[in-house]
């Protein structure tokens, strides 16, 4: 059975990846931050979630180690992210903090601890960045630039793995309903093709993870056919 270790797992596209691979027969590691919504995941006997708490790096390397010790990874799906939007100047050290260690620096970390087993296993390695990192970010230049960073560090590390079999796939979602904005004064327009629903950008990489050996869909972009975001009722 193929293992797979997913960060995000307890909420929205992670929460959606998850029902797909366990579909697929996968065994599921899930990293998130409460599991008391996804009751169907967590009553799957090939589900096992954990509670990592990812801004502390030195525990969550120890907590790290331990999975590697048990399990054997053939899939890691770097999910978990944090949005915080506004003026630059408007934020404060601990939100760009968390940014920054969230949406790139935990990836790089994964990747790092797990990369010998992946290559050994000829494993995928996916990330969850952002149209955002595609683009310039109007009050949202901190979240775009680690998005962008991981966009980067993502294309490099397939240039350099690529030989040993391992595959590296990042999707980039435009908005999608879920309750990723809920630190932010906006959220996604009122019409569905406005939005992005989580189990479609689940769709789009269940294509990728079943394309031909030897064939990958390196890079996708998943967009609603309109632009459209509201602003938040501040009553």
């Amino acid at each position: 059975m193929n293992t797979a270790l997913v960060t995000g797992a307890s909420s929205g596209i992670g929460a959606a990846i998850c029902r797909m691979l366990l579909e697929d027969g996968y065994q599921i590691c899930g990293i998130g931050r409460n599991f008391n919504k996804v009751s169907d995941l967590t009553k799957n006997t090939n589900f096992f979630p954990f509670s990592f708490d990812l801004t502390d790096s030195k525990h969550l390397i120890s907590n790290l180690f331990e999975l590697k010790k048990n399990y054997s990874f053939s899939l890691l799906i770097n999910c978990a992210g944090v949005g915080y939007f506004g003026p630059h100047e408007e934020l404060n050290p601990r939100k760009i903090h968390e940014l920054v260690t969230v949406n790139l620096e935990v990836p790089m970390l994964l990747t790092n601890l797990f990369l010998r087993q992946l290559k050994q296993n000829q494993g995928t390695i996916v990330m969850i960045s952002s149209v955002t990192a595609q683009k310039t970010n109007t009050h949202g230049c901190a979240y775009g630039a680690t998005k962008a960073g991981l966009s980067n560090f993502s294309s490099s590390l397939f240039e350099e793995v690529r030989k040993y079999g391992v595959r590296v796939i990042t999707l980039h979602p435009d908005i999608t309903k879920s309750e990723f904005y809920r630190n932010s004064n906006f959220k996604e327009g009122q019409s569905f093709d406005t939005y992005l629903f989580s189990e479609e950008i689940a769709q789009v990489l269940h294509t990728a993870l079943t394309f031909r050996t030897g064939a990958l869909l390196r890079e996708i972009t998943i967009q609603p056919q309109k632009h459209q975001i509201q602003r938040k009722s501040t009553d």
